[in-house]
């Protein structure tokens, strides 16, 4: 089986700094918690199949399932992908209808109908846009792939449950409103994705 590139997304003390300075609160979490590493999936194709296997499942569910895609398929390509039929797919553990839209994406990229590498060039908006003309990609989904594949900076997803517990735990709230979010969101920029990354860890502690 080979092994699925994978590497940390790249920030350090300037960007922990201008967190702490715009936001005191967030700061004391990022100095209790220290350095938090977040792991992305670089390769475009890979990234999104596994942000589809996670909507709406625990992360301990997508960690199970992603593993048996690897040890039944290899590499998450979309040549493989595309080889195996969506009943092979989900037996992985996952819908139908999600294996649909996984076998289908693989095969509309093989067949050069949408061409990932594109979204190198779009902005995070663009990029959202056009990935959400794939069946079975939303807004969150979309999201996920510019933090935890493209690694754009500044990106808080209101789509995440556990990023809207992380701003609840944060801040001592029973609720978060759109517009409590969004001045949040505002303060973090253009930090976002960062911030996004100490919430994720507040919301799970």
């Amino acid at each position: 089986m080979e092994t699925v590139e994978i590497k940390c997304f790249d920030f350090g003390s300037e960007e922990i700094d201008y967190l702490k300075s715009v936001d005191p609160t967030l700061g004391e979490a990022i100095s209790r918690l220290g350095k938090v590493e977040r792991v992305i999936i670089p390769d475009l194709f890979t990234a999104l199949v596994y942000a589809i296997v996670g909507q709406l499942i625990s992360v301990k569910a997508v960690h199970t399932i992603w593993n048996r895609m690897q040890d039944r398929f290899g590499e998450i390509s979309p040549h493989n992908i595309a080889m195996q039929t969506a009943d092979d797919i989900q037996g992985c553990g996952i819908t139908m209808k999600k294996a649909v839209y996984i076998h289908t994406i693989a095969h509309n990229i093989v067949q050069g109908e949408f061409i990932l590498d594109d979204l190198h060039e779009l902005t995070d908006n663009e990029v959202i846009k056009k990935l959400m003309t794939l069946n079975g990609v939303g807004q969150w989904t979309a999201e996920m792939m510019l933090i935890n594949s493209m690694e754009r900076r500044d990106v808080v997803s209101w789509g995440d449950i556990a990023i809207r517990r992380g701003l609840m735990k944060l801040y001592g709230l029973n609720s978060i409103t759109k517009e409590q979010f969004d001045e949040c969101r505002l303060r973090y920029s253009p930090l976002g994705s960062i911030a996004s990354i100490y919430l994720w860890a507040i919301s799970f502690e």
